[in-house]
């Protein structure tokens, strides 16, 4: 018997399959056209972020409110002991935004400041914080102010977490709320912060869900129960993965049932100031991965229509621009506001601040302009 030719197996074995030839074509022209696409999607994001500039930074020029008679300063007396509540704009005065010897001239360049707000459903603030960027070095520093420092000494039982909710009173809305918050918070810090951010729970839910979820390590079991709030909190130990409901139930626990078995939070409210943190944290390791980049138009439609905020499209855009030159974040320092001690004031419970740790930690992280801020700058209240 004859032997086949070799070729003739190759030919054998080759013969059942497809042409390879359309395949690459589809192939290359795909990788053309995906190609393509990026770059077009590179170029419009380029051409989009170059055109925004930084914000400007409100100026402490004096303006005076429709509340006040024609020719009446907003540096007099009658002004600063005022209870008036005034608008956000109101609030950037000379005299009131920063003290008296300060001008526009002191600003540090490129230091911008914030004022956070995170509302409760009924409306208190629940967070305060303040925060700093310095667009020169990346450094970010953010300081949660404890809820219960007391804020005024001639308000009868007022700490800063009913702030908001009395300057809404009256009509005044958000706006008023806002700008009664600043009033306190220059008490503590001796200056108004530039830009100001409310968030409440809905807002909170928007970005949480915006991000897919962050993730978070819990240090204990988290269980409470009340059901005449509805609220239920059962959250298990270790790093765990959340949505926005969990996010906020693990931000908002603090203790758990009396007799329950289960343990309270190290610390109370300052341990619950840590979680707060500690979810800032998370949002920020999110935004910061590289395919967040992709969607940062998508995060700022998402926070211009859920947080309250006096931030333009336009400042939000520039600040989105800057999450490129930040490298992981180590460069967010977190801090809470040194307390002296607590305690009951008139059958009220109060957390006191100790007033030098106060300006020292003000000087060395959020002051934004190039003099240190002084004792004499500061209202903090004493027992």
């Amino acid at each position: 018997m004859s032997e086949l030719p070799l070729d003739n197996t190759i030919k054998k074995d080759s013969q059942p399959n497809q042409p390879k030839k359309p395949l690459r074509l589809f192939i290359k022209s795909f990788l053309i056209a995906f190609g393509s696409f990026s770059i077009t999607i590179a170029i419009g994001a380029f051409a989009f972020f170059s055109t925004v500039r930084p914000p400007e930074i409100p100026s402490l020029t004096v303006v005076v409110s429709e509340d006040w008679g024609a020719g009446e300063s907003a540096s007099s007396e009658s002004y600063q002991s005022s209870e008036y509540f005034l608008n956000p704009l109101d609030m950037q005065l000379g005299g009131l935004a920063a003290p008296a010897r300060f001008t526009d001239d002191d600003r540090r360049d490129m230091f911008f400041t914030f004022l956070i707000i995170g509302l409760n459903e009924g409306q208190n603030a629940n967070t305060v914080m303040v925060a700093s960027y310095n667009a020169i070095s990346g450094e970010v520093n953010l300081i949660s102010i404890p809820r219960d420092i007391p804020v005024h000494e001639t308000r009868n039982g007022r700490k800063l977490a009913s702030s908001y909710l009395i300057g809404m009173g009256g009509g005044r809305g958000m706006e008023g709320g806002v700008a009664q918050v600043q009033r306190d918070i220059m008490t503590v810090i001796g200056f108004i912060p530039d830009f100001y951010i409310v968030i409440d729970y809905d807002a909170f839910f928007s970005i949480i869900d915006a991000l897919d979820g962050i993730e978070i390590y819990v240090p204990i079991r988290m269980r409470y129960d009340d059901p005449y709030q509805n609220l239920h909190i059962d959250i298990q130990p270790g790093l765990q993965h959340m949505d926005s409901a969990t996010a906020l139930d693990f931000a908002r626990f603090r203790q758990a049932n009396r007799n329950s078995g289960y343990p309270d939070l190290p610390d109370g409210d300052l341990g619950r100031i840590r979680n707060q943190q500690a979810v800032v944290n998370a949002v920020a390791e999110r935004l910061l991965r590289p395919a967040s980049l992709f969607r940062v138009p998508e995060f700022i439609g998402i926070f211009n229509d859920s947080v309250h905020t006096n931030l333009s499209i336009g400042n939000l855009t520039w600040f989105a621009t800057q999450l490129h030159g930040i490298r992981g974040t180590d460069v967010l320092s977190t801090h809470t506001m040194p307390g002296s001690h607590s305690g009951l004031s008139n059958g009220v419970w109060y957390q006191f601040l100790d007033a030098q740790a106060v300006v020292e930690l003000v000087n060395e992280t959020i002051n934004p302009f190039y003099e240190d801020m002084e004792l004499r700058d500061l209202n903090i209240v004493r027992n």
